[in-house]
């Protein structure tokens, strides 16, 4: 280190023109940080030190000769490798880059990119690995929050407007900031003058110079505060009419501060802004009624009851014609207040009927609201509305002087004329009436309750007199007649207590037809009888019909209409006395005939059944219907031999003679269990219809019974022959073969049967579940794909596919089944079932309801529903269950047919047969 030279004493030290010592950083001592630039250390490699010349021009010749040599010297030792040596020889890079080289190159290109892609899957696992630890350990915010997102969409909505508003706090932080200001001299010199103390009066001020008494003071701070206690204690005082005492109850306290709203910052400025805005409507135009009472219930939503009675008391003196300020007025006061409100607002408005009537309400008991009422028709007695009410307050005797009155006052009005009416005597009452139809003679309600009159005293032939003198009457006055309106009117009829039927049909008679084209008066008298029994007006449909019949005695659709009407809401005489008449107009319609049959047999009268059958022969000698009808009724009362006569004279019967009519006949053999006859009775058949597939289908199930394979083969065989499209013979035809133990060719005929009638699901349905019986689970799911892509919208295909289904994916599949069919009844049915295992009882029970509604013909709907009533319902609901299906009387279902078609069940009665298919259910499913 340097010594710094040597200084006289009281001289000083040039700093400036000393060297920087050798460990010198600048600005170390302030925190700066020393580097190093090549201009520091110099160039790279070692100078030559040469000799400057005399001259100073440069080296000299030999040193620039000597520098060169150990240059090249220099370079000849870095070409030299202790490994490779010098690249000289086979090695030297000094010849071209051939062919040769560019293909050793990209061999070793390839060896590369093979070694890399060895590596290259662990590599990528090895980094996919430690991406997925650093995401798991160091999660995104989003990810974090992800599962309390998705909960947000359970969120109900009264939930969402429950969330508090967090508010605006930037006030709150604007004032955490505080800023002080210089305060002035002035401010401070003011405030000593205020609480200075003065010992004597100023002269300029007392104008004669004179002093205060000794000892007195005048602070007039110490006054003002004075009086601010006085004030306040005598407010106190005042908080307690009794004691004199400010009362506080401890109990009461919190319960009357959660009767007050604790407004927001944006409500409080709503109101502020709403109140000037209103403020200025009222000062603008002080005749504005709904200005007041706008502001009046403004501050009484801001808490201020108040100031809304006094902006209601202004606004009565600035409006004293309005009514609504005045019940404003009148609703913010305590009754007894309101009261005087409105006895102020009467006065000033006399003819005002609201006024009125507010003040009746105010009343407590009928006699006060009675006065009220009198004295407010005494100032407006044409007023409907005040009669009315002061007719309710009274009784029966005053009610009908104030209804004579009333009538006088208001003659226009034609609800106190019947209200009069229905008061006075029969007499009187005529006599009322005919004084309403000539004070209003345009008014139809006058001559119908005049009907209605004559009717309750039993003079219905007065009744249609009645009315068809009110329609010419009111034609004659230029009234159009209402058809749908007079309609409305005969069910208030029929509605009525007692109900008035010969009012009502009088109506239907003389309206039905009015306005209406007479080629569309069948159709619509039609849809008016049906929309009438929909809405429960049966008497008045009856009417309906029987004009329409009347009109049209020969049209058997309309019989048969109102026959059913009767048979859903009449009894088994009216009924049996429409058919009787539709048989005599229509002897030809065989379908009303088998109704009438029918129906004597339900009543278990079999001899008049026999009878209508017997005259239904006569007139229609040749009818197949009617034979079947016949045999029908001898089979299921137990009388084959009679059933096989009557089948016999209709095989005699060149006309009668139909396939149907020989199918019965080998029925009826079977049911005697002649099998012989049966065999016979059913080859001669195929002799004479060989294309009747019903017969082949008989005669295969008979050899099948009797254990003769090959013979039940052979038929089904002879009438796939015949019958290609038959689908029944072709799923028998597989059947037979599986049960002998042929798979292979059961799935070849019905491959066949699929070729030959493409598009049948229940050919598709059998293949699936022969597969299911042979334990081929892949197969069938394959074949059950297969069919679902032929037949998308088989409803049966899908409810199979459903039950196939493994647990978990059963509501997926059902789904996919809905969107395909949603109406289908199968797919009901199955969602039902899928309900009931998941023990959601109110859900299954609506959708075996729908399915059973949907096509209540199908038997197997019927037999789920009543099982789920027995294990989950009531004894009454499963009750209920089978009188609906009773009703419904189905024929259709797989489990149904099965059952139902079994000799043995032959002459149940529906409900034994609902509960045999409900044990079937258990069972496997048909083939």
């Amino acid at each position: 280190m340097q010594k710094p030279p040597a200084v006289a004493p009281g001289s000083k030290i040039d700093f400036n023109h000393l060297s920087t010592p050798s460990n010198y950083v600048p600005g170390l001592g302030r925190g700066a940080t020393g580097f190093t630039t090549r201009s520091d250390i110099g160039p790279a490699r070692m100078s030559v030190d040469m000799p400057a010349s005399e001259e100073g021009a440069g080296p000299s010749a030999a040193a620039q000769a000597k520098a060169k040599s150990a240059e090249a010297e220099a370079v000849d030792d870095s070409k030299f490798d202790e490994f490779m040596g010098n690249d000289a020889g086979a090695f030297a890079m000094t010849g071209e880059y051939d062919q040769d080289d560019r293909e050793a190159d990209a061999i070793w290109e390839k060896i590369d990119d093979h070694m890399d892609s060895r590596r290259r899957e662990r590599r990528e696992k090895r980094l996919k690995e430690d991406l997925e630890k650093y995401r798991a350990e160091n999660p995104k915010i989003t990810e974090q929050f992800a599962d309390l997102k998705r909960k947000l969409a359970d969120i109900q909505a009264h939930e969402w407007e429950g969330i508090p508003d967090i508010g605006d706090y930037t006030i709150k932080k604007q004032r955490g900031k505080q800023s002080f200001t210089p305060v002035p001299d002035t401010l401070f010199s003011k405030a000593a003058q205020e609480k200075q103390t003065l010992t004597t009066l100023d002269p300029r001020t007392t104008g004669n110079g004179l002093e205060t008494p000794s000892g007195m003071t005048s602070n007039l701070t110490e006054i003002g505060e004075g009086r601010r206690t006085m004030v306040g204690i005598n407010l106190d005082r005042m908080a307690d009419s009794v004691t004199g005492q400010t009362v506080v109850d401890p109990k009461g306290y919190l319960t009357d501060l959660g009767r007050f709203k604790v407004a927001s910052d944006a409500e409080i400025g709503d109101i502020k802004k709403a109140r000037i805005l209103l403020k200025s409507v009222i000062n603008t135009n002080p005749k504005h009624a709904p200005g007041w009472v706008a502001a009046a219930r403004l501050e009484e939503v801001a808490g201020k009851l108040g100031e809304a009675r006094k902006l209601l008391q202004k606004g009565c003196e600035q409006c004293p014609t309005s009514e609504d300020v005045w019940l404003e007025a009148a609703r913010l006061q305590t009754p007894e207040n309101a009261k005087a409100v409105l006895a102020r607002g009467v006065a000033a408005i006399p003819n005002s009927v609201k006024l009125w009537m507010q003040a009746a309400r105010l009343e407590q008991d009928d006699a006060a609201r009675s006065r009220v009422l009198r004295r407010a028709l005494e100032r407006i007695p044409t007023s409907v509305r005040l009669w009315k009410a002061a007719v309710e307050l009274a009784n029966q005797d005053d009610a009908r002087v104030l209804l004579s009155r009333a009538v006088e006052c208001c003659p226009q009005h034609v609800e106190l004329w019947l209200a009069l009416a229905r008061l006075e005597s029969y007499d009187n009452a005529r006599k009322v009436l005919n004084k309403a139809r000539q004070a209003i003679p345009t008014e139809p309600a006058i001559w119908i309750t005049a009907a209605k009159l004559e009717e309750a005293q039993g003079n219905g032939g007065m009744v249609e007199k009645i009315l068809d003198r009110a329609i010419k009457s009111l034609q004659q006055n230029s009234v159009i007649i209402d058809r749908d309106a007079w309609l409305k009117e005969a069910e208030a009829a029929e509605r009525s207590q007692p109900p008035m039927i010969t009012t009502c049909q009088v109506i239907v008679k003389l309206v039905i037809g009015m306005g209406i084209e007479e080629e569309d008066r069948k159709r619509t008298w039609k849809a008016d009888a049906e929309e009438m029994s929909k809405h429960g007006s049966v008497e008045t449909a009856r009417a309906i019909y029987v004009h329409a019949l009347s009109v049209f005695p020969g049209k058997k659709s309309l019989w048969r209409r109102y026959a059913q009407l009767e048979k859903a809401h009449g009894d088994r005489t009216s009924l049996d006395a429409v058919l009787r008449k539709a048989v005599t107009y229509c002897p030809q319609a065989e379908v009303l005939w088998l109704m009438a049959a029918k129906e004597k047999w339900l009543a278990g009268d079999v001899m008049a059944a026999r009878q209508i059958l017997s005259e239904a022969f006569a007139a229609n000698p040749d009818n197949e219907e009617i034979w079947l009808a016949a045999f029908k009724l001898e089979f299921e009362n137990k009388e084959p031999e009679r059933a096989r006569l009557i089948l016999a004279k209709a095989r005699e019967t060149e006309s009668s003679s139909t396939q149907r009519v020989w199918m019965k006949s080998a029925i009826v053999e079977r049911e005697l269990g002649n099998v012989e006859a049966e065999r016979q009775l059913l080859q001669d058949g195929q002799a004479r219809f060989p294309y009747y597939d019903k017969l082949y289908l008989m005669l295969s199930q008979l050899e099948e019974r009797l254990g003769r394979m090959d013979a039940a083969r052979a038929a089904a065989q002879a009438g796939l022959k015949r019958c290609m499209t038959s689908i029944p013979l072709w799923r028998a035809a597989a059947r037979l073969e599986e049960i002998g133990g042929n798979v292979g060719k059961a799935r070849a005929i019905l491959e066949q049967a699929r070729l030959k009638n493409s598009g049948q699901d229940q050919l598709w349905l059998a293949a699936v579940r022969t597969e299911q019986r042979a334990g081929n689970t892949k197969a069938a799911d394959a074949l059950m794909a297969k069919a679902l892509q032929e037949c998308p919208t088989s409803g049966i295909l899908w409810a199979e596919a459903v039950a196939m289904a493994p647990r978990p994916q059963r509501r997926s599949k059902s789904v996919d089944a809905l969107k395909r069919c949603n109406d289908d009844p199968h797919i009901i049915a199955a969602v039902a079932q899928l309900f009931w295992n998941d023990r959601k009882v109110d859900k299954a029970r609506n959708w075996f309801n729908r399915a059973v509604m949907l096509n209540p013909d199908v038997g197997d709907f019927w037999a789920l529903f009543y099982k789920f009533e027995a294990q989950h319902g009531t004894p009454e609901s499963a009750a209920q269950i089978v009188q609906r299906c009773t009703s419904a009387e189905p024929h259709h279902g797989e489990r149904w047919q099965r059952v139902a078609k079994n000799p043995a069940n032959a002459h149940l009665p529906v409900e034994s047969i609902l509960k045999k298919v409900v044990v079937d259910l258990d069972k496997e499913p048909p083939p």
